[in-house]
């Protein structure tokens, strides 16, 4: 979609800093960190939200949580922990409307979060 953010990161019409690509999802540093680790797994193929998954979808979930552990990992938070987020909608706090999940750690995350 020529007017998606992510989707316009995906084509590399605008520039990002792109941590890890893989056939299914590309993950790029948050511009405005929430978290001393900050990154955003994107899905290469345009869906809203979650909310638009379908079963078919399957090798894009496995995809997605993969690549977080790798990232994880690589990012030296696997074994203290971090937090999975995607958010769904204006009052779930989505302000992109293309699908992904927030990788955040690197320090203690609260409960609740909102």
């Amino acid at each position: 979609m020529a007017d998606c953010l992510f989707c316009r990161i995906v084509a590399g019409d605008i520039d990002a800093d792109i941590v890890r690509s893989g056939e299914l999802t590309v993950a790029i540093r948050d511009i405005n960190p929430q978290a001393p680790v900050h990154i955003l797994i994107i899905p290469k193929e345009h869906l809203a939200s979650a909310a638009d998954l379908t079963p078919a979808h399957g090798p894009l979930l496995v995809e997605l949580t993969t690549a977080a552990q790798w990232l994880a990992a690589s990012e030296g938070i696997a074994q203290s922990g971090y937090r999975l987020v995607s958010n769904v909608g204006r009052d779930g706090g989505q302000t992109v409307d293309h699908l992904h999940v927030h990788l955040l750690g690197g320090r203690q995350m609260r409960w609740p979060p909102g």
